[in-house]
């Protein structure tokens, strides 16, 4: 994997992570395109770094706004810290069960099975990218509530419906949460912040999962494969910096849409990148 792929790779990974239109599929689809397969242990930890750069550009672009929502004074900090574990902990118990149920029901050998197995299916990324597509034109045909605030059983749908995202790629994890939000009565721009305050929650774990996924597969690597760290670390690092400058860019193209009504174009662009998906894939 040159410099050149990585680049690619992180400026679609930056731009599509931040929009409603599945950053992972759009990565997926690029690597095979350059002849790379995504359901290596090295590719998943380069994705999983572009999603670390973009998190941090979420950080630096909603930082001023959290301070207002989220650290007002101590009650509201409490409030929206209990909304946002609540969340996060339905969404891992959801996401776990599902991941549980594909595995030892629709998987032949589940002993052997990984998640990361599903990321190289056209089909059902295609199914997703459609179903994501569909949710977010059904979301934006409801009136906004401009004083729609988030609420404990808010947090929860949109915690459970974050949880069916993580096992396929395809299914955007902002479109679907932001859409959910929408569709349960919280204000744009709280759906907005809330959706990506849960992105942050939640990828710390995923980036320790999968770099210890990696550190296992490199244990049974000969021992002339020591510098291991070079060949994967630097490139992912490399990544993540330029992941982080495409999401700045991103996020102000996501807010100028949601605020302005233009939120369904987002959907319709998931319909035809469906359609892309099984053609090319």
């Amino acid at each position: 994997m040159d410099l050149f792929q990585i680049l690619i790779l992180a400026v679609i990974q930056g731009a599509a992570e931040l929009l409603p239109v599945s950053s992972s599929a759009h990565v997926i689809m690029a690597e095979k395109m350059m002849g790379l397969d995504p359901t290596s242990p090295e590719m998943t930890l380069l994705l999983v770094m572009l999603h670390t750069g973009t998190m941090f550009a979420t950080i630096v672009y909603f930082w001023s706004s959290w301070k207002k929502t989220y650290f007002e004074s101590i009650a509201a900090f409490r409030l929206n810290v209990l909304y946002l574990v609540a969340a996060t902990g339905l969404t891992g118990i959801v996401g776990y069960g599902l991941q549980q149920i594909i595995k030892y029901v629709f998987v032949a050998n589940p002993s052997e099975f990984e998640i990361e197995h599903l990321f190289g299916s056209a089909p059902l990324m295609a199914t997703a990218l459609a179903s994501a597509g569909l949710l977010i034109i059904g979301s934006s045909r409801i009136k906004e509530k401009p004083e729609g605030q988030m609420s404990l059983r808010s947090a929860l749908i949109i915690g459970a419906v974050q949880g069916l995202c993580l096992p396929f790629r395809g299914f955007s994890r902002s479109g679907a949460t932001i859409s959910t939000g929408l569709v349960v009565g919280v204000a744009r721009r709280k759906a907005e912040e809330f959706s990506f305050a849960l992105g942050v929650a939640i990828t710390p774990a995923v980036v320790a999962r999968e770099a210890y996924r990696v550190y296992q597969a490199q244990l049974a690597v000969p021992a002339a494969h020591t510098d291991w760290i070079m060949h994967l670390a630097m490139p992912s690092l490399l990544g993540l910096v330029f992941s982080f400058l495409a999401g700045l860019v991103a996020l102000r193209w996501l807010s100028r849409w949601l605020e302005q009504g233009r939120w369904y174009f987002f959907g319709g662009y998931c319909l035809v990148a469906a359609v892309v998906v099984l053609v090319v894939g």
